[in-house]
């Protein structure tokens, strides 16, 4: 079979099953079958269904078809009824020449499972062919003292029938001389032989003219006619003697033209004319005639055309050697054509498929056939395929084999495979065929996508524009086309309280991730979500990959001062005794900032002061301090106004005023300052206060340790786990009341501020601890206890 046809059958199969080679039926004998020559096209030979046991749609379904050798479909199968049918009208004599019986070999492949079976076509001959002279007239010079019984060779017929189509027998027209005799050589030819029944007399007869007539053994029998013409010669006593009867010789097949094959040899005991010897080929073939020549004076016998064994494998032909007196005698020489390797295999595709599917063990990837000419060892083959592929060669049937997967196929190692199919024979030299396929492996969704990390952590700073691009995520598919075409999805948080749609999204395609809306870092610091990657394969693989997601802060947030407060009602004044050495904690300026980080990095210094020089802010904790001892030529009143800034790009600033009054003892009226001249009304209302304060000192400081052991019992469990503190309703906006990040100090504390609850002045009164550590400055400095600050701060604002 053709190779291109081979494709265009290949398109309409798909022969994707297990090799059953141990089954029964795998290279049955379905056995044989005749037709005679000349049947007509399309005309019945037998119904292979019924001697295969098969229904009439199974033959159908399992895709039974006709294999032959060569490059001629002399059959077809009908597969809906399996009848096997004569696919063109056949010419015994062409397909088989003179060998009998005509046998066409032939198989019978189903594929589904695969099965082949053997058969053959004998083609019968008929009797279409008459017999044929080479020589419309021979010609015979006998001499007229040839005793009786003397036997002439005459020229035989040729027919191309076989067996009893050919010639049979021979006549010759009535006559008083001669009688033909039907004479028959090794090789069934049957040939005539002219004998000479009564005395010839040149005087009386000098020529005879006869008919022979050659017929074959037909019914009706045919017949061909030719003219001998026989001349009667005078006296020649010595007819011309081969030296040996039978030369038998052996040629090689590739023996060039030329070659000399023999040499015979007559000698005639006459002199003279009678003596010179002419050699001819007698009676010989039309094949002969092309094949061999003679040297009528030498007796070198030499070949006229190349030989081949595959074709004929020998050669019989009778020599004549005729004297210049008419006589003649007769030698037979026997040709064998000795077979040399010279015809390298032949490989026949009947079935190939490509591409076969992954993951599929023992795939059926292609049926073929050798054969080889040669004959002998040189006719013996082997075959083969490289190694390190995954295939194998299974032999099958005589000369058949098929190519299988080893086992399963991976596309993603290996998507191709260019197969050399190799057949040498065992012939000197040894002569090999090569047959190249490609077989490609077609993809099964067999691989996740894969992500190139298993998480991603991806940064974003805060106040972000909405819709930014923040990062990416990738995944990879080992397969191909659409199983390798990856989809990309936010997977539901698993934290339900997270909004996540309204945080990010993702682009199908790239995986590349946006964020939504702009990000606040005090309101959410960081989340994390999974993102899934889906191939489009049926069914689909999918993995997923946790990203995780940091808010960066941003410098958005100026420092909020706590305390002092500043709210804009009258001020509260620190009282600040004039007995105090240098290094005397006057008060704290505390304040937060909802940035962290570096943005969240106070630092205090005095902007402003009454008396430069009298006090001082400690930059890193905003203690308010004396830095020398003071007098009595001081003021009393002080103001002092504290920069609070923080160490953000660039940094934030707030303010906070002080308002200091200078006191002995603690036991001088509280003065009020120049700009509570609102409340100058009420002096003397509030001097009572301030002494009422002073003498209570002592009972006041035992109810806050009893307080602190309260309220250190009931909020035990809010204080531990976030630190915060609550501002109910006051002049703080409630998103500072969270200072547990803020990183101003390093703990957490409570504090209650009182301020006085008349709707004039609204003035601080006392700052106590509610939740800290309380530690002493030194002897003799106890007014520093309600003062001193080491933790940070929350607040509850009575």
């Amino acid at each position: 079979m053709e190779i291109g046809w081979m494709h265009n059958r290949r398109q309409r199969q798909v022969l994707v099953f297990f090799v059953l080679l141990s089954l029964s039926g795998a290279g049955a004998e379905l056995g044989s079958y005749s037709v005679v020559e000349e049947t007509e096209r399309g005309s019945f030979v037998a119904n292979l269904g019924k001697d295969l046991g098969l229904g009439l749609t199974e033959m159908s379904t399992r895709k039974a078809r006709i294999i032959s050798q060569g490059n001629k479909q002399h059959l077809q199968l009908k597969a809906q009824t399996g009848d096997l049918l004569i696919n063109e009208k056949l010419d015994r004599e062409e397909l088989c020449g003179p060998t009998e019986p005509c046998i066409l070999h032939f198989q019978v492949l189903m594929e589904n499972p695969l099965e082949i079976f053997q058969a053959e076509l004998r083609v019968i001959d008929i009797n279409d062919h008459s017999p044929m002279f080479t020589e419309k007239e021979m010609l015979l010079k006998i001499p007229e003292n040839s005793p009786l019984g003397t036997e002439f060779p005459l020229s035989h017929a040729l027919d191309l029938d076989v067996g009893s189509n050919n010639v049979q027998n021979y006549k010759i027209s009535p006559n008083s001389h001669f009688a033909v005799l039907t004479r028959e050589r090794n090789d069934g030819r049957k040939y005539p032989e002219l004998m000479l029944d009564k005395e010839l007399d040149r005087e009386e007869e000098p020529q005879l003219r006869l008919t022979l007539t050659a017929l074959d053994g037909g019914s009706p029998p045919r017949s061909g006619t030719a003219q001998v013409r026989i001349e009667v010669v005078d006296i020649n006593d010595n007819a011309p003697e081969f030296e040996q009867p039978i030369y038998k010789v052996q040629i090689p097949e590739n023996s060039p033209l030329g070659s000399l094959v023999a040499t015979v040899s007559a000698r005639d005991l006459d002199s003279g004319a009678n003596g010179k010897i002419s050699y001819t080929l007698f009676q010989p073939s039309e094949d002969i005639s092309k094949t061999l020549e003679v040297n009528p004076m030498t007796g070198e016998i030499r070949l006229r055309e190349q030989v081949d064994f595959e074709t004929v494998t020998s050669y019989e032909v009778d020599i004549k050697a005729t004297d210049g007196g008419g006589l003649s005698g007769k030698c037979t020489l026997l040709l064998q054509v000795v077979d040399v390797n010279d015809n390298p295999p032949q490989l026949t595709m009947s079935a190939l498929t490509s591409p076969i599917p992954e993951n599929s063990p023992e795939i059926v990837v292609a049926v073929f056939s050798i054969n080889d000419r040669d004959s002998g060892e040189n006719g013996k083959m082997v075959c083969y395929i490289q190694e390190n592929l995954p295939f194998l060669l299974k032999p099958s049937v005589e000369n058949f084999y098929i190519l299988i997967t080893e086992g399963a196929l991976d596309r993603e190692l290996r998507a191709e495979y260019n197969i050399t199919i190799t057949v040498t024979d065992l012939g000197t030299p040894r002569l090999k065929t090569e047959h190249h396929i490609t077989v490609l492996v077609s993809d099964v969704n067999d691989n996740a996508p894969a992500f190139t990390q298993t998480s991603y952590t991806l940064f974003v700073r805060e106040n972000n524009s909405p819709a930014l691009h923040i990062g990416s995520v990738s995944a990879t598919d080992g397969d191909s086309g659409t199983n390798a075409q990856v989809t990309y999805s936010l997977l539901p948080p698993q934290d339900l309280h997270l909004p996540l749609a309204s945080l990010v999204s993702i682009n199908a395609d790239n995986g590349h991730l946006f964020a939504l809306r702009s990000l606040d870092y005090e309101a959410l610091q960081a989340f994390e979500f999974r993102v899934g990657a889906t191939d489009r394969g049926s069914p689909a693989l999918s993995s997923e990959a946790l990203v995780r997601v940091l808010v960066l802060d941003a410098n958005d947030n100026s420092p909020f001062v706590l305390y002092p407060l500043q709210n804009g009602s009258a001020p509260c004044t620190e009282l600040v005794p004039r007995a105090a050495e240098p290094g005397y904690l006057v008060t704290k300026v505390v304040a937060v900032d909802g940035d962290s980080g570096q943005n969240a990095w106070l630092s205090y210094q005095l902007l402003k002061a009454t008396e430069p020089g009298l006090f001082g802010v400690w930059a890193h904790n905003g203690e308010v301090r004396t830095a020398r001892l003071l007098s009595e030529r001081d003021a009393a009143k002080h103001r002092l106004v504290v920069l609070v800034k923080d160490n953000g790009e660039p940094p934030r600033s707030a303010t906070a005023t002080l308002h200091l009054l200078l006191v002995d003892g603690f036991s001088q009226p509280y003065l009020p300052l120049p700009e509570a001249a609102p409340a100058q009304a009420q002096a003397d209302l509030l001097t009572v206060y301030l002494v009422v304060a002073l003498a209570s000192v002592s009972s006041l400081f035992l109810f806050s340790v009893l307080l602190f052991v309260a309220v250190r019992l009931c909020r035990r469990s809010r204080a531990a786990s976030v630190g915060r503190c609550s501002v109910p309703e006051g002049p703080f906006p409630g998103h500072l009341v969270d200072v547990s990040g803020a990183e101003t100090l390093s703990q957490s504390c409570q504090y209650e501020v009182c301020l006085t609850g008349g709707p004039g002045t609204s003035e601080f009164k006392f700052l106590k601890p509610v939740i800290s550590d309380i530690q002493a400055q030194g002897p003799g400095r106890k007014g520093e206890e309600n003062s001193t600050f080491r933790n940070s701060f929350g607040f509850n604002i009575q």
